[in-house]
Formats: structure tokens, sequence, C-alpha cells
């Protein structure tokens, strides 16, 4: 239970007004903590410590996450913190009094500046797996084109494109990232010949968190006239994007792990002058220009809408898309730099820690710095790494098996509600194993 030690520094007067004022709103004590917690942890504008324990032990007691669990898989989905839930839960007890329709498309609004696009450059989505299929469906791509990929795809990365190569008859090409950014560059380049027409490679592979160049594959992409599709699940939340500077023609992403949104929701970046090239295949309302007309002797759609709208239609849940804006507050409350910085050192501690037991495991992200972030991959050594995974679940230690292409491999990945402790009860349980 989180005290209201905080509130009552304010006087005995205004206290019972704040109460008054929170039960006519329907907002209990815990909530007003919960309000008093947000205001200490304000940090938007100002540099806080990676290593100051006491400011991200506040932040923690914004997520309801079972005290006693080494949470280490924010990598697969990150729990919201209360300020998330409750926006949720207000829009959609607004819409379910009185009875309010729309308001989701202001959340494409704000995402495009979080990674600081144009507002008609942002779709709405569910997840990344539907962006990457809308990307993929709506490439001009014909049999035999070849498309560049990492043998480090998400099943929701790889899919569509194998799809595609099953009814297209589309080539694959895979190449495994290199231990530096400069090599991996290198292998994309290698493969490049006069049929390859796009490169589809994750911003950050779920596997073992290496990241990409991303920067620099897509200005290669340009450079030979090829499309550039990223794959972004990792990259919202973790680091501060400038996906412009960045220079792909499509970006997607969610909003469930790094962002701490809510679950089931994302989003697409589509690069203006791209829009005309990727062709949409699942339209509804808001999807065209409003012109379609059934009642003609050829019914006609219309034009499709003159931006990222295009790619998606019909009823959104405001209450997610709400929940959405108030990831997006919540991560600005702190600052995108210091949660980067936090958790950054939340990875290096795990990877420095891990790399002490190189008798037991082997690590399998690059220790190069402009290539390792929070995400850090191990395999073991001479324990089954499905018997190791049970073992840390026994022991309330959530970490994540890698059943991915036959990696057969394990992966922590920290976020701003984790501490060194969480890591070393992992470490204690390598130890014995």
């Amino acid at each position: 239970m989180i005290t209201i030690v905080s509130i009552m520094s304010s006087t005995r007067k205004n206290f019972i007004k704040q109460v008054s004022a929170a039960t006519l709103a329907g907002v209990s004590l815990q909530g007003l903590a919960k309000s008093s917690i947000i205001h200490q942890i304000s940090a938007a504008h100002k540099t806080i410590a990676h290593d100051d324990e006491s400011y991200w032990k506040t932040v923690r007691q914004l997520f309801p996450l079972t005290k006693d669990l080494a949470y280490l898989n924010n990598g697969t989905m990150g729990p919201s913190p209360y300020p998330v839930i409750e926006a949720m839960r207000r829009a959609m007890m607004d819409c379910d009094q009185l009875g309010n329709y729309g308001g989701w498309e202001a959340t494409a609004s704000k995402l495009a500046k979080f990674v600081n696009v144009n507002d008609d450059e942002i779709a709405l989505t569910h997840n990344v797996t539907e962006g990457i299929n809308i990307a993929c469906w709506g490439l001009p791509l014909k049999k035999g084109d070849e498309v560049i990929m990492t043998t480090h795809e998400h099943v929701g990365g790889a899919f569509p494109w194998l799809n595609r190569r099953k009814l297209h008859g589309i080539v694959i090409k895979t190449f495994t990232p290199a231990s530096t950014a400069s090599e991996t560059l290198n292998l994309i380049s290698s493969l490049i010949n006069k049929k390859t027409r796009a490169i589809v490679v994750p911003h950050i592979p779920c596997t073992q968190g290496q990241i990409l160049p991303a920067k620099e594959i897509c200005t290669l992409a340009k450079d030979k006239g090829l499309f550039s599709i990223i794959d972004g699940a990792h990259g919202a939340g973790m680091m501060p994007l400038n996906l412009h500077d960045m220079g792909c023609d499509v970006y997607a992403s969610c909003c469930h792990k790094w962002m701490l949104g809510p679950k089931g929701t994302g989003f697409l970046y589509v690069r203006k002058e791209f829009q005309d090239t990727l062709q949409p295949y699942f339209v509804g309302g808001g999807s065209d220009n409003a012109k379609w007309n059934m009642m003609t002797a050829v019914p006609e759609m219309g034009d499709y809408a003159p931006s990222a709208h295009r790619y998606y239609g019909a009823t959104q849940s405001i209450g997610l898309y709400k929940g959405v804006e108030a990831s997006i507050d919540f991560i600005e409350t702190i600052g995108q730099e210091n949660i980067c910085s936090r958790i950054k050192a939340l990875g290096k501690y795990a990877q420095d820690q891990l790399l002490k037991y190189s008798d037991k495991l082997d690590v399998i992200t690059p220790t190069e710095e402009q290539s390792r972030c929070s995400i850090m991959g191990f395999k073991m050594k001479s324990v089954e790494y499905m018997k190791f995974y049970n073992t840390c679940a026994e022991n309330k230690v959530r970490i994540r098996a890698v059943h991915e292409n036959g990696l057969d491999s394990l992966r922590v990945s920290t976020h701003i509600y984790n501490t060194t402790n969480d890591v070393d009860k992992l470490i204690e349980l390598i130890k014995k194993a």
C-alpha cells in the first residue's frame, strides 16, 4: 500500500479539500498518493543519475508488479504504471457512461511528436506484427525480387515475408548480425545485387537485444534505391527516436513493451513520400477521403486518405489509445534520456555479471557500446535452457526462453522498475546451476 505521508505535508484544511474532491471524482486516497509520487518524480527537464536508487525506488512504487517478483522480461511485455491504467479506466468509463465516440485519432498526433515525425505519417495499429504485415503486403514486389533479413527475426517479423515468399515467390536472403555495427553493415552490403528490392531488419533483434545501426542501414538502402523496413518492436520507449533522421521508409512499433503502454496497441510510421508506393489493402472508415458512394451505377470508394490513416480504419479502443497517450506522458515526466540512461546501465550491469560466469554460460549480446542496451542474451553450457528457465520461474525470476530460429537461448531485459538486486537474484540461480 502506498502511503499518503507526502500529501499530509499540506495543511489539514487543504488535505480535507483534496479528499473531498477526490471522493466526488471517484478517486481513492491511494490514487492521491500516486499523484503525489508522480509529482515527486517529475524530471523531464533535468538529469537524473542512473544510480540514484532513491529516485528509481520511488518510480517503482508506480508499478503494480508483485514485490517479490524479479521481472526481467520487459522485452516481451512492459507492465503499465498506475497512471496508464487509470487513464484507460477513465476513458472507458467516459465512453460507457456518456456514449462518447471517437477521440483515438488524437493519439496519432501524440505518437508522431514522440518519434519526431509528422502527424500524417502515423497509422494506429494493434501490434508490430500488424504493422509488418501492412508493409510486407503493400510493397510492390514481384516473383524473384530479393529481400534481405536477419537470422534473428521474431515470428511476427518473419512470417509475413515467409508467407509472401510462399504465395508470390519473392526471395529472402539472410545474414547473422556481427559483433560490431560496422561488420553488420558490411554483411548487409555484401548481399545486395541487382535483384535486391528491400532491406527488412529489426532495429533491435528480440533474441539478444543487439542494437543494429539502423540509420546507416537506411542510408545504404536509399543509396542503392532499396526500400527500408524496420521492425521497431524494441525501439520506442527504450531510447529517443527521430525517425526522420533515421531515414527509414517504414517503422513498425508497439506501445506495450518499452513504452509501458496498453497491451494491444502499436503504431506504424510510413514516410509521407512513401505512402503512394506502399499500397493499402486492409481499409475501412477513415482510410478514405469520405467520397465513396454505393448508389452510383459503378460504386466507387474515392481516394485514399492523404495520410497514413489510409492504413487503418473503423472503430478503435478509446480506452487503449488514451492509455498510449498516458504512457507517453509518463515517459516524458521522467525524461526519455533519463530512462535510456537507467536501463542501459542496468543492461551493462547484467552483462558484466553474466560475463563473470564464462565457465557456465556464453553471452551472445555484443559488448560494443553502440550495439547494446538493456536486453542481454546468453546460453547455458551444461544446463538445458528450458530447465533453467523453469528453475527461474519457480524462484520468481521471470526471464524469457528464446526458441526463435533454433537459438535455444535465454534473455534478460530490464526497465526502470528494476534494480541491480533483481539481476543479482538471477545470478544466484546461475551460480547454483
